[in-house]
C-alpha cells in the first residue's frame, strides 16, 4: 500500500512539475518576470536565487534581497510543482515585464506551453516504452517493420466479463496464464476446447500476475451466455514489441498522436453523452489503478504514466475556468474587445471554477472509496 501511495506521488509530482516548467521556460523565453518555480506545493523548505553577489539561500518565507531574482525552491508538499509569473492576475499593470503587458500571443502561448510539456513528456515515455519492449497482442499474422522484435509471446487473458466466473473468482486483464488443472498449453484454441470439454467444473487457473504467481480456481458455468463462454474470459498471445532506440522516437511519435486523438475522442463522448460519477475517477481510483500498473510491471506503468499526461494535457486544454483552457478563452476574449478584461470579474469567475472543481474532485473522491468499500 505504503509502495503504491509512493508511486502514485512520483507519477503525479512528474505530470504536474513537467506541466508547470513548461509555463516556466516560455514565460522566461518571452521577457516575463518569475518570482519563483516551486518543485512541491508550499510552505516553502529551502530556496535558491542568484544575486549580484552570487547565489543565496533562504529558508521558509525569507524573502531574495534582491527582487528582480526567480526563487527555485523545494517545498514541503511534494506533488508537482507551482511557477509564480509576475501580473498573471493582471494585478501589476505598469511592469513591462509582467504577463499582462506581453502580446497576446506570447501569453497565449506560455498558458498552453503546459499542455505542450505534458504531451511531449507523453511522447518520451511511450519512446523509452517501445525502446525496452511494449506488451502487445500479436499472432501469426503479425507484420513487423522497421527491426522490430516481439519476443517471449504468452497466452494472456485480455478482458474478463463483468459478474462472470473468472470476474467472481479474482481473474483480470494481463494475467499470463500459465496452466489449466496442471496442464499447458501453446494455442488458445487448445485452451478453449479444454474449458469448453470441462464446462461446469471447477478449472484450477495458474496465472503469473507482473511478478507474482497465482492459483485462481474458477467455478465455470455448465450453460454460460452465447459468446461467453464457460469462464467468460478473452485470451491473447501478448509479447514484448520493442524497436531499436534510434527508431523507437519516430514510432512513439505517431502513437502518441493516436493515444491523443483517443483521448480526445473519449473525454468528448463524456461531455455530449452526460458525464456520470461512474464514469470519473478521482485521485482515489487514479491510484489504485497505478498500484495495478505497478504490479504489472514496468512497461505497464510507463504506459499508464503517458496516458495520464495526455489526459492531463486535454483537461486543461478545455474551456473551464481557473484551467489553463479557461485563461485562454479569457485571453481571447481580452483579444475581440480589444480592451482588457475586468480582473475582478475574471478572477471571480476563475475562483468559482476552483471551487466547483474541488467539489466535483470531493465527489469523485467518495465515489471512489465508497466503490472500494464494497457499496
Amino acid at each position: 500500500m505504503i509502495f503504491t501511495i509512493l508511486i502514485f506521488i512520483a507519477i503525479l509530482g512528474l505530470l504536474v512539475f513537467v506541466h508547470e516548467l513548461g509555463h516556466f521556460l516560455v514565460a522566461k523565453r518571452a521577457g516575463m518576470k518569475v518570482d519563483e518555480f516551486g518543485f512541491g506545493f508550499p510552505p516553502r523548505l529551502v530556496g535558491v536565487y542568484k544575486s549580484t553577489t552570487g547565489r543565496k539561500i533562504i529558508f521558509g518565507h525569507m524573502t531574495p534581497t534582491d527582487p528582480l531574482s526567480t526563487i527555485y525552491s523545494i517545498n514541503s508538499i511534494p506533488l508537482g510543482g507551482f511557477v509564480k509569473i509576475v501580473g498573471e492576475n493582471g494585478d501589476v499593470p505598469n511592469d513591462p515585464n509582467s504577463f499582462s503587458q506581453k502580446s497576446f500571443w506570447a501569453r497565449l502561448i506560455t498558458l498552453l506551453a503546459g499542455v505542450l510539456m505534458n504531451v511531449v513528456l507523453a511522447w518520451v515515455l511511450i519512446s523509452i516504452g517501445f525502446a525496452t519492449g511494449v506488451p502487445t497482442v500479436t499472432d501469426e499474422q503479425t507484420q513487423l517493420s522497421r527491426g522490430a522484435t516481439i519476443t517471449a509471446p504468452v497466452i494472456t487473458i485480455l478482458g474478463v466479463n463483468a459478474e462472470s466466473p473468472a470476474d467472481k473468482a479474482g481473474l483480470r486483464t494481463a494475467d499470463a496464464l500459465l496452466a489449466i488443472d496442471g496442464s499447458t498449453f501453446i494455442a488458445i484454441e487448445d485452451v478453449q476446447n479444454y474449458v469448453r470439454a470441462h464446462k461446469g467444473d471447477t478449472l484450477n487457473f495458474k496465472i503469473k500476475r507482473g511478478k507474482t504467481i497465482l492459483a485462481v480456481a474458477v467455478q465455470s458455468s455448465a450453460n454460460p451466455k452465447e459468446g461467453s463462454g464457460p469462464t467468460g474470459i478473452a485470451l491473447g498471445l501478448v509479447g514484448l514489441l520493442k524497436y531499436p532506440w534510434y527508431v523507437a522516437p519516430a514510432v512513439a511519435f505517431k502513437a502518441t498522436g493516436t493515444q491523443l486523438w483517443a483521448v480526445v475522442s473519449g473525454i468528448g463522448h463524456l461531455v455530449t453523452g452526460g458525464v456520470h460519477l461512474n464514469q470519473l475517477g478521482g485521485p482515489a481510483k487514479i491510484a489504485q489503478l497505478t498500484g495495478e500498473a505497478s504490479k504489472l510491471g514496468f512497461s505497464y506503468l510507463l504506459q499508464f504514466a503517458a496516458f495520464l499526461s495526455l489526459n492531463l494535457a486535454v483537461l486543461n486544454v478545455l474551456p473551464i475556468p481557473a484551467l489553463d483552457g479557461g485563461r485562454v478563452l479569457f485571453l481571447i476574449i481580452e483579444k475581440v474587445r480589444r480592451r482588457p478584461n475586468n480582473q475582478s470579474l475574471e478572477q471571480t469567475v476563475n475562483a468559482i471554477g476552483f471551487l466547483l472543481l474541488l467539489i466535483l474532485m470531493l465527489l469523485v473522491t467518495v465515489h471512489d472509496i465508497y466503490g472500494f468499500l464494497g457499496h
